[in-house]
């Protein structure tokens, strides 16, 4: 007798090769598009491939595969990376991921070979490798732009030489600084943001491969030969904690949000610089944008986007955090959501720092009009104070006989500068002519002696350190 088909057979696929002769139901379609993840890892295939390989030479190395099997296997996966990387490369969502699309394909063309190459490994050593190489691999690219970045800075040291800015706490004049000094503060910022990439990068490039789905593996393989063949420094030592482990994703995102949220206060305060109110730099033409109504508009959206974009970046972190939040050993399949949120950060700030290079480079200080509002905001003020320390006046007592300096100036409508001899004598008879020496920004900027400040010599020669530590020409 014939069996009738059940009523959601048309619904059902036992195409995926991941479900052994354990089961007496093929998956139902709604699953495999509710589980399929090769709409978004399948952006792993070179890392996949290359794991495939390493696998497949150290299976022959150990004598499971023979020479002329992992030849077959490397030339036909070469095959099939040419095929993805132009295009012609058809993806089966039945086939859930990135794994079982490659392996199936080789699979297809070689028959039984292509099945042996699963010895010894799990797709969830597998994943592992995949996503290390790839964050590996984003982690290099993501400091050369950095670098990059470094050098549009310090080569602007040059361009704005002798430049003096007002810097700023509160939002509100505080003290003068040269330009050189603030395009270094950024150098010093996306330089820890490097050194933060480069100490995450020796965490993570430590090879899981080998240690199976979750206790091992009783094959005899050899996983120094992978790691050695795949570029890692060591092996993960533990195959429980290689299976579950993402801190190395956890800590990739904490320094990607560091890196956007730097990026998002350099725009912001660019974005208020390119204002009339501020009037302090003009942008490239070619990073902005107009307005649908309003001509005379030019405005800063690549500035205002890496603002914005800093959220997603953010987000990707919490993500990340809240999936690994209370996950038992080892593998969970919750572990197949950490790849989008590791691709959109990686992706954002990438794109953030490809626009940020030229738009560093190609902008120009508004020198006439910084100059000619340079000596309001009293920021001259605490180089006053410290003169009156020089002179054995206690901090807090020339502290607050310069605030009253300040309010007397504010009355009158007039700089610090302006104010009579006789003014400056009524806080210390003994006060003559010199005190003018360290007034005005221009005084005040070279009164500076302080390790780490903005005082001309040490500034130039934190340039010169830069230059060299680039390679900046």
């Amino acid at each position: 007798m014939t069996e009738k088909p059940s009523q959601n057979s048309a619904s059902r696929s036992d195409a995926s090769p991941s479900r052994s002769g354990a089961f007496d139901a093929a998956v139902d379609q709604r699953v495999q598009r509710f589980s399929e993840s090769i709409s978004f890892d399948r952006r792993l295939f070179r890392q996949d491939i290359a794991g495939s390989i390493a696998h497949a030479r150290m299976l022959s190395d150990q004598g499971i595969l023979t020479a002329e099997e992992a030849d077959s296997i490397e030339r036909t996966l070469g095959q099939i990376r040419d095929e993805i990387e132009s295009g012609q490369f058809v993806f089966r969502e039945e086939l859930e991921d990135i794994h079982m699309n490659i392996e199936q394909a080789l699979i297809d063309r070689i028959g039984d070979v292509g099945r042996k190459l699963h010895t010894g490994r799990s797709r969830n050593d597998q994943v592992s490798t995949d996503m290390r190489l790839w964050v590996r691999d984003a982690i290099d690219q993501l400091d050369a732009a950095l670098e990059d970045l470094q050098r549009a800075f310090v080569g602007r040291c040059d361009l704005d030489r002798g430049v003096i800015l007002p810097a700023y706490t509160h939002l509100q004049r505080a003290q003068p600084v040269l330009a050189a000094h603030y395009w270094l503060a950024y150098a010093e910022k996306f330089q820890r943001d490097r050194d933060r990439l480069a100490d995450c990068r020796k965490r993570l490039n430590l090879c899981p491969l080998g240690t199976a789905a979750l206790a091992g593996t009783s094959i005899d393989i050899d996983r120094e030969n992978t790691a050695n063949r795949l570029g890692f420094d060591g092996l993960v030592e533990n195959s429980l904690d290689s299976s579950s482990d993402r801190d190395y994703l956890l800590e990739t995102a904490f320094c990607l949000s560091t890196i956007a949220i730097h990026l998002s206060g350099w725009a912001e305060e660019w974005i208020l610089w390119s204002t009339v109110e501020f009037d302090f730099i003009s942008l490239p033409h070619e990073f902005c944008t107009g307005s649908s109504i309003m001509p005379q508009k030019i405005n800063p959206d690549v500035l205002e986007l890496t603002r914005g974009k800093s959220a997603p970046v953010v987000g990707s972190l919490q993500t990340l955090l809240l999936l690994t939040k209370g996950l038992p050993l080892a593998y969970n399949r919750d572990l197949q959501e950490d790849k989008r949120p590791m691709f959109v950060a990686v992706d954002t700030v990438s794109g953030c720092l490809e626009c940020a290079i030229p738009l560093v480079k190609g902008a120009r200080l508004k020198v006439d009009s910084i100059q000619r509002r340079l000596e309001k905001g009293f920021l001259d003020a605490t180089t006053l104070m410290e003169y009156l320390i020089k002179r054995g006046i206690p901090q807090r007592k020339a502290h607050h006989l310069i605030g009253s300096l300040v309010k007397a100036a504010t009355g009158k409508g007039c700089t610090l500068t302006e104010l009579p001899l006789s003014d400056f004598r009524a806080l210390d008879p003994g006060i003559d002519e010199s005190v003018f020496d360290v007034l005005g920004c221009e005084n005040a900027v070279a009164a500076f002696q302080s390790f780490g400040s903005t005082a001309p010599a040490y500034v130039a020669s934190q340039v010169k350190s830069w230059k060299t530590r680039l390679n900046h020409v």
